[in-house]
């Protein structure tokens, strides 16, 4: 019997390292790579990173983290709350033919009529429509948030469309390089399927060209710095945020942004990930009024009050920047803090109930007209608990 019983605790252990190793595969390639050469002597001059050669926020109050404390809170507590009771409804996501195309590969082509839509795909993954150029922000389409296929935050609801049924677009813009806004497996399909440039914040460059991306089709910029890709008539300026980087124990070796989408009729103001701080009236002032804001609502927590903002704070940044619109993003696609998964939309709502301030919530992959937006629809209350 302890023959048995020693037999059984090798293939156990044996079992478990192979899993172990199985699910740890894709680590070495996930992780990127570390900004060189003329991408690090850039970094080097930039005011936004130390003499480290690590990235820094803009000074200002700050709060103490208790991370440890809030992501056991996430991991062992209430996780029932944090998944919705029923399936999420989504919206078949808009087909070449939606967007004014033939074909997602090459063909005739029809710009778009000067009109502004978004389509919220999850998470903080979007499809701008705006006058006529079509960017897609941070997109992600693997099952998991994580470095592992196996371990790590699930969907709570699939994608709206297949990858390689994504419309042609002009330009990709990234916020920053956690796996929830920067995903491997998503940048080599599109590096493969499409032919826009990504624009993406300082050093984040070092990681797309680790995964195959050209380097003719990287476009990095600090904050305050802006690009046009070629025949959109759209401007893209990297703005500041309150957040940090990195796909590894050492972190902050790149930049964070927020990123304003300036167009020849629209302005669109996309959040990426942040804290609030004092910078968003400064956008606001210098950049706005906005017609849309597609702004960070969810994944906050006591342990990183400096990262992520609640949905009041989230409101408070709304007044700052002048909107006529919020679509609210970063919530209802991954679990990733402690709160209710539909708690993000609900205190939005109520923290914006008095400002006649207008917050569109369309179902993934539901297609927004800006300058005729639908009436809100609950639709989450359906299916929440």
């Amino acid at each position: 019997m302890r023959r048995l019983r020693t037999l059984a605790g090798w293939v156990t252990g044996i079992a478990g390292a192979a899993w172990l190793v199985w699910a740890g595969r894709e680590l070495p390639g996930q992780l990127g790579a570390r900004p060189t050469g003329e991408r690090r002597r850039r970094i080097a001059r930039s005011p936004r990173f130390g003499a480290d050669g690590r990235s820094h926020n803009l000074p200002g109050p700050r709060r103490p983290l208790h991370a440890v404390r809030e992501t056991a809170r996430w991991l062992f507590v209430g996780r029932d709350a944090q998944h919705p009771a029923h399936p999420i409804p989504v919206v078949a996501g808009p087909r070449p033919d939606e967007c004014g195309e033939r074909s997602t590969h090459g063909g005739t082509e029809t710009r778009g009529n000067g009109r502004l839509h978004v389509t919220w795909l999850g998470h903080s993954t979007c499809l701008v429509e705006l006058d006529g150029a079509r960017l897609l922000t941070d997109p992600i389409w693997s099952e998991r948030c994580s470095p592992s296929p196996a371990i790590g935050p699930r969907r709570l609801h699939d994608m709206p469309l297949l990858l390689d049924e994504l419309p042609r677009c002009d330009a990709i813009v990234v916020s920053h390089d956690h796996y929830d806004h920067l995903d491997r497996r998503t940048v080599e399909g599109l590096s493969r399927t499409q032919e826009a440039p990504f624009v993406v914040p300082l050093g984040v460059g070092a990681h797309l060209e680790r995964w195959g991306v050209p380097a003719r089709r990287i476009v990095e910029l600090d904050w305050g710095e802006s690009a046009t890709p070629s025949d959109t008539g759209i401007r893209l300026t990297a703005t500041p945020a309150q957040h940090l980087s990195g796909r590894a124990v050492v972190t902050k070796r790149t930049l964070w942004a927020s990123w304003v989408m300036t167009g020849p009729q629209h302005r669109v103001y996309f959040s990426g990930d942040t804290g609030y701080f004092g910078e968003f009236r400064r956008i606001g002032a210098e950049h706005g009024p906005f017609d849309v804001v597609l702004m960070q609502i969810g994944a906050y927590g006591d342990g990183w009050p400096n990262a992520h903002m609640t949905p009041e704070e989230a409101a408070r940044a709304l007044r700052d920047l002048g909107t006529r619109i919020t679509v609210p993003i970063h919530w209802g696609t991954f679990s990733l803090a402690g709160h209710p998964w539909d708690e993000p939309v609900e205190r939005l709502l109520a923290a914006t109930s008095e400002d006649g301030m207008r917050v569109v919530v369309p179902r993934p992959g539901e297609r927004v007209d800006v300058d005729a937006p639908p009436p809100l629809d609950p639709w989450w209350r359906a299916v929440a608990r």
